[in-house]
């Protein structure tokens, strides 16, 4: 009886070894991988990810205004800063295509996770109950964290990139204020000498030929204030990503890289520099 119970709970283990990586692998590709590869789940981030591209878009535009702008200043004076200007716009450019990527990713790989490698990882699992293969485990039980890793990559890379953009929130206004600003009262200006059509350069020279050092003073303020933004928009959609994904892959590089096992004879086993010590047997 004692052997015959033994026997039967052996068997249920068995089964359950099987049957549990199953149901969770059916579990993660119907349930969970439905809701991680649809937007409304994920409303959150790609809000935060639309912010993001509006500031970038607005920046550009301020940026491209402005440097128009410029060229109405008589003079050479201001020509650098025009084209200095026009040049951050490729650097905008890679910015929002950054956060496109980030937006479509955010869908994708909570398809790719739970539909596709978590699913894998645990019929290898079930499958190895069979084949007892120490690497195929370990195969498996890597692909299922790689399916959560870049699954969580972009919402914590928003997340990590809302708590820096924060800080310089009010910094991108003041840029997008001054930039606005400065590129207005040109155009005004412009705007009041093109009304005697007989001597248009004369007519801007006169309405703003007083104020070029002043304005050329404010372009150089904004062409500043943008290098910043351009810097730090590329740290938070560009940099902080890339961070974020190398720190979860050197997390599941320590989790793998040390082999803990509890030995029944108190058999330790320590490698310092290449030098295995065994001792301490009972």
């Amino acid at each position: 009886m004692v052997e015959e119970k033994a026997m039967n709970k052996e068997k249920a283990v068995f089964i359950a070894k099987i049957a549990v990586p199953l149901v969770i692998a059916l579990v993660s590709f119907f349930l969970v991988g439905g809701w991680a590869s649809t937007a409304k789940s994920h409303a959150a981030t790609i809000s935060a990810l639309d912010k993001k591209k509006t500031t970038v878009m607005e920046l550009t535009a301020a940026t491209t205004a402005a440097s128009a702008a410029i060229t109405l200043i008589p003079g050479d004076t201001a020509t650098p800063i025009a084209n200095k200007l026009m040049d951050l716009s490729g650097y905008f450019v890679v910015v929002l295509c950054a956060i496109f990527l980030e937006k479509y990713l955010v869908t994708i790989t909570g398809f790719a996770a739970f539909k596709v490698l978590i699913p894998i990882a645990c019929v290898l699992i079930s499958a190895n109950v069979f084949f007892k293969n120490e690497k195929l485990k370990n195969f498996a039980a890597k692909l299922a964290l790689f399916g959560l890793v870049i699954f969580l990559v972009v919402p914590t890379s928003v997340w990590a990139s809302n708590l820096i953009e924060a800080t310089y929130a009010s910094s991108v206004d003041e840029t997008l204020a001054s930039a606005k600003e400065s590129t207005q009262q040109v155009e005004d200006s412009a705007t009041e000498a093109n009304g005697d059509s007989t001597n248009f350069l004369a007519n801007i020279i006169s309405k703003i030929q007083g104020g070029i050092t002043a304005l050329t003073s404010k372009f150089e303020d904004a062409l500043s204030n943008m290098i910043e933004a351009v810097a730090v928009l590329i740290v938070t959609s560009c940099l902080i990503p890339i961070a974020v994904l190398l720190f979860f892959f050197w997390i599941i590089r320590m989790g793998f890289g040390i082999d803990v096992k509890v030995p029944k004879k108190l058999n330790f086993k320590v490698k310092k520099h290449g030098v295995t010590e065994a001792e301490d047997k009972a």
